[in-house]
């Protein structure tokens, strides 16, 4: 896997460290952050979506992200879209 680090929170304390990468094999956005309270992860896990199933399937799982971090998705998604990633 050939990750690129694209960003981590700019408020990132000592054990906290929600990050983002591009995977350049791929094209994929990777994800690190905290994980969600339990109930967070039920409500998620029950949500209807037209044609999605309800749960979480198993190898997938609910993160969360600080909203403050959203210039760097971008960031990642252009990267991921033109394939010049650094």
């Amino acid at each position: 896997m050939s990750l690129v680090f694209i960003g981590i929170d700019p408020n990132t304390g000592d054990k906290q460290s929600p990050t983002v990468w591009v995977d350049q094999e791929k094209q994929e956005l990777v994800f690190q952050g905290w994980m969600p309270s339990p109930d967070l992860e039920a409500e998620c896990a029950v949500f209807e979506v037209p044609g999605h199933g309800k749960g979480i399937p198993e190898g997938e799982a609910v993160i969360r992200i600080p909203a403050r971090m959203v210039h760097m998705i971008r960031e990642a998604c252009d990267a991921v879209e033109r394939a010049d990633i650094r």
